[in-house]
């Protein structure tokens, strides 16, 4: 019988630096940054967009080899569909109510065993340990974790939410400057709320699994002590720091990665300097500061942020290092880690 796939699993909401932390831990040896895996079907399969290394990704090595082995013909159309129903929003308070009763909180289903078969694939022909998928959905995270022959670890990773509405509203070409096709805008107020739902979510899911599957990350503090954060996930990941990108304390040295799907930036390759991005303390309008602080008001007080501007508060219910500074973006990142400003089209991927 075949060992268990270890998973690493980024959950949270997006615009919180999974792409960042799923890049930099592709680095390491025996680990694989799979990126939101649970894309491959409709991005991979069906659309042939662009793999982490360039290729599409029908022609990436890799991944050809990977679908190979899954019903990609024959099904890769009807399980993305069928993902979409399984985890919309509004089963949420379904799927929690099951989680209470201790049974499977997304029920099975026949998909299921070509999502198992995936991990154990990717695990096999990329030669992995730790399988980082950064899909960040908890309800497909719930799904993945009662798949056979899964072993999930949850890092959790927090953003103060008006740095993240703020970069919602960011115009970002699906997969860089060029692509006409826009990653989603969702108006400050909805971003507030996803925040706020997928944060409060991935806690009840979970929380209790710490120490040891269960770790909480504020990406202020990640971005604040990059080489002793990240040393610490790959500690909790079950992956030897030791063999880590970094050239310096905040710069990373970065070889191509073969992500699925995730922000733009998963194409940035070489020497990267993580750079502090405030331009949402200066942009944000106080309006919006104040929309999303009353939205989101029963989950800053959890994860350690403060309500006025400023910097974020004490990190109480996290293991925090950091001065909160801020990391990925725009302009104020330029020549750091940073993301490209797209172009007007379609807006309906969401990636972080």
């Amino acid at each position: 019988m075949n060992p268990p796939v270890r998973v690493l699993y980024l959950a949270g909401s997006g615009r919180s630096g999974s792409t960042l932390v799923t890049t930099v831990l592709g680095q390491y040896p025996g680990v694989f940054a799979a990126g939101e895996l649970r894309y491959l079907w409709q991005r991979g399969a069906v659309e042939n967009r662009p793999c982490g290394c360039g290729r599409p990704l029908r022609d990436c090595p890799l991944w050809r080899a990977v679908l190979r082995e899954l019903p990609v013909e024959r099904a890769a159309p009807t399980i993305a569909a069928g993902l979409r129903g399984r985890l919309r929003m509004r089963g949420l308070p379904a799927l929690l109510r099951r989680h209470r009763r201790g049974v499977r909180p997304v029920p099975a289903h026949p998909d299921d065993a070509a999502l198992a078969d995936l991990y154990a694939a990717v695990a096999r022909h990329a030669g992995a340990r730790v399988v980082v998928d950064s899909s960040k959905l908890p309800p497909y995270g719930a799904l993945v974790a009662a798949l056979p022959s899964i072993d999930l670890r949850v890092l959790h990773l927090v953003r103060d939410p008006r740095a993240t509405a703020f970069s919602w509203r960011r115009r970002r070409g699906l997969d860089g400057d060029t692509d006409p096709e826009l990653m989603s805008r969702p108006p400050v107020w909805k971003a507030a709320l996803l925040w706020l739902v997928w944060n409060t979510v991935t806690v009840r899911l979970w929380g209790d699994r710490a120490p040891g599957g269960y770790l909480r990350v504020r990406y202020e503090d990640l971005t604040a002590d990059p080489e002793g954060t990240l040393r610490r996930i790959a500690v909790f990941a079950g992956v030897d720091p030791a063999g880590g990108p970094f050239t310096g304390p905040a710069t990373v040295r970065l070889r191509p990665t073969h992500s699925v799907a995730g922000n733009p930036s998963r194409h940035r390759t070489g020497p990267v300097p993580i750079t502090v991005d405030a331009q949402w303390r200066r942009d944000l309008s106080r309006w919006s500061y104040a929309l999303v602080t009353a939205l989101t008001a029963a989950g800053l007080r959890r994860f350690g942020y403060r309500w006025r501007r400023g910097g974020p508060g004490p990190a109480g219910a996290e293991r925090s290092t950091g001065d909160g500074r801020f990391a990925q973006g725009g302009p104020a990142a330029a020549g750091g880690w940073s993301v490209g400003v797209g172009r007007s089209g379609p807006a309906r991927h969401e990636e972080g």
